[in-house]
């Protein structure tokens, strides 16, 4: 396989926001671990914890989307790209209105989360479709 030299500015900048939100991530998870653990209530915890869950794993999928868009060629980037995006976006409607919900119990909230979820869900669309796309060169 032979590593394209791609200069598209944003496979930089996916790959340094998901490693920030992974940063985030763990900050996050070791947070509620060890301060908000006894201060919660069993369901808020509960949906912290999914929220730096999902966080992480999406965090990572917008690295190796970053990076699948530096590699491969013949036009998936933006595709790779596009995928980075709706992760994130999942990221900041699915995790962040888990996070609001659980520490300040914001019930208008909840309608939120499934647009984080549908975002998710195209994000892994868009990286199947990416993927499909091309043709790995020797």
């Amino acid at each position: 396989m032979r590593i394209r030299n791609n200069r598209l500015p944003g496979s930089n900048a996916a790959i340094a926001s998901g490693a920030l939100l992974a940063a985030m991530g763990v900050g996050l998870d070791a947070i509620v671990a060890h301060i908000l653990r006894d201060i919660l209530k069993a369901d808020a915890l509960a949906a912290f914890q999914t929220a730096t869950r999902y966080q992480l794993y999406h965090s990572l999928a917008i690295v190796a989307a970053g990076i699948a868009a530096r590699v491969f060629g013949n036009g998936s980037e933006k595709r790779y790209l596009i995928a980075a995006l709706l992760f994130g976006l999942g990221i900041v409607f699915f995790c962040g209105s888990l996070y609001m919900l659980a520490l300040g119990g914001m019930k208008w909230l909840g309608w939120i989360t499934p647009l984080g979820g549908l975002a998710f869900l195209g994000g892994w669309i868009m990286l199947f479709v990416a993927g499909a796309s091309h043709r790995l060169s020797a």
